[in-house]
């Protein structure tokens, strides 16, 4: 999503995958000249220093929600399409896309977050060249990633039968993942794209990106659904091509604009393809630590055809991951800028500005959170009537609403907090927060009040409350005992600057 001594604590106690600590690289490059390290402690920032921090952060979180909006627009149309084809084709394509995101989308995501420490800290430092060589790694372990996701994608209707859900609801998701395959590959060049450009702070090509190919998303839709009737997997190919058409002008514009022409010239491809361990040790705590928040939500889809009423069950908690996933717009791209301005700190070895990033960015989304529970409880009549006419999931929408607005409170502070940690290279310290919040804590919690008292939908929200409220609380105690200095002396070993060199230089100089 998410070392001092706090962090070495939550290590010990994690299971053996999430104890792993990447070894960092000893790359010989030159460091840039602005580096401050006569900075032994963080200076307290004044009042300029704080309201040009959150002019930054704003400005990047803006753009980044401009670009979330965009991509998430892409999703309702996707599912509007799913509901005027019926109830049972809209809990089918809900139990499909949760799926995808499960065994999928989540772990392309989540691996490529392991690139962003990397990124966003050798921006700061001015290493071009790390930044091309972290790029092409992670395009090439999330390519190699896809094959086993694509084999079990083309195998998951008996695995979906064996696990209990609806014969019917099966054959939709089966035929819906299938149609899917190709949009894996193209996820596995967007997301690091994405990344190397926000890192860098450029998000104008995102923007016109997205926008682009959402302008062409309904038309693709339409055609391919009613024109052609190819139902659920017109919907399906949809999807697939808006992203090919995302994933094309990202690249048009990457070529022509000869804005990252800088860390591409400076670049021996050869190099790009050794040295994998630093990347690999971050991506898979990284991806765990993503993957374990992710399949939370998915996971409620599939509890909820455990249900009695499990048509209307499923696609009432469709609808309603459709809201939380517009409100998560906002924290999230708080949380991608706080990532980047954390780690181009750090880099520039500038600890103070990065710890300021920090609290600012658990401020804003505490209030976010607010915001996002008064839209929920405020739009639980509204929001069902825009995907259903059902009455049955329109009441479920309405009873469980206001419980998924509560999650918001925790959530936004959570959310910005994995910001912090992947910006400071931390991925195992949120996983194993993610860990322990939502499947120690919240997984019970939701099977025993939804399944077992028969409370159902709110039942199992109630159990994504108690997660986020315990995954916000370790994440602030972890962020508050945090030493800045240390982070920014990891940073500098991660992006290979040798302190010596450095110093020998400035001497010199």
């Amino acid at each position: 999503m998410k070392m001092d001594d706090h962090h070495k604590a939550l290590t010990t106690s994690a299971t053996p995958l999430l104890m792993y600590t990447p070894t960092l690289p000893k790359f010989k490059f030159s460091s840039c000249d602005d580096q401050d390290h006569s900075q032994s402690h963080p200076r307290r920032p004044t009042l300029s220093d704080v309201v040009q921090e959150i002019k930054q952060v704003y400005i990047l979180a803006t753009h980044m929600i401009i670009t979330g909006l965009l991509i998430y627009g892409k999703s309702v149309i996707s599912m509007l399409f799913m509901g005027r084809l019926g109830k049972e084709a809209l809990a089918g394509g809900s139990l499909s896309t949760g799926i995808a995101n499960i065994t999928g989308y989540s772990i392309i995501s989540g691996l490529a977050m392991g690139m962003e420490a990397i990124s966003s800290q050798a921006h700061g430092a001015k290493q071009w060249q790390v930044m091309y060589q972290t790029l092409q790694r992670t395009i090439t372990i999330l390519v190699i990633a896809s094959i086993p996701i694509s084999v079990l994608w083309l195998n998951i209707k008996p695995i979906l039968l064996f696990c209990g859900q609806d014969p019917t609801m099966s054959s939709i998701a089966s035929t819906y993942l299938s149609f899917s395959l190709p949009d894996l590959l193209f996820q596995s060049f967007i997301n690091p794209l994405k990344i190397y450009l926000r890192t860098q702070n450029i998000t104008l090509p995102l923007i016109l990106s997205a926008a682009l190919a959402l302008a062409l998303h309904a038309p693709i839709n339409y055609f391919l659904v009613h024109r052609l009737g190819l139902g659920i997997r017109g919907i399906a190919m949809a999807a697939a091509i808006t992203d090919l058409n995302l994933l094309i002008t990202l690249l048009l514009y990457l070529c022509f604009s000869g804005i990252c022409r800088k860390s591409w010239q400076q670049c021996d491809s050869i190099v790009c393809f050794n040295d994998w361990k630093t990347l690999i040790g971050l991506a898979v705590p990284s991806c765990v630590s993503v993957c374990l928040e992710w399949w939370w939500y998915e996971l409620m889809i599939v509890l909820s055809g455990l249900l009695p009423n499990a048509a209307e069950a499923v696609a009432t908690m469709g609808i309603l991951l459709q809201a939380t996933s517009f409100v998560y717009i906002f924290p999230s791209s708080l949380s991608l800028a706080v990532s980047t301005r954390v780690g181009n700190e750090l880099g520039a070895n500038q600890p103070g500005k990065a710890r300021t990033s920090s609290l600012i960015a658990l401020s804003c989304a505490a209030f976010n959170g607010l915001v996002a529970m008064v839209f929920m409880v405020t739009m639980r009549n509204a929001w069902g009537r825009g995907f259903s006419s059902d009455e049955a999931i329109l009441g479920l929408t309405v009873a469980a609403m206001p419980v998924a607005g509560l999650c918001e409170l925790g959530n936004c502070p959570q959310t910005a907090g994995c910001g912090v940690l992947r910006g400071s290279a931390r991925p195992t310290t949120a996983a194993n927060i993610n860990l322990g919040a939502f499947y120690g804590v919240g997984l019970p919690i939701a099977v025993v009040m939804g399944l077992v008292m028969n409370m159902g939908l709110p039942g199992l929200w109630l159990g994504l409350l108690a997660a986020q409220v315990v995954c916000a609380a370790l994440m602030v105690i972890v962020l508050m005992r945090t030493d800045w200095v240390q982070q920014a002396n990891r940073g500098r070993e991660l992006i290979g600057i040798d302190e010596d060199q450095e110093a020998q230089k400035k001497t010199l100089q």
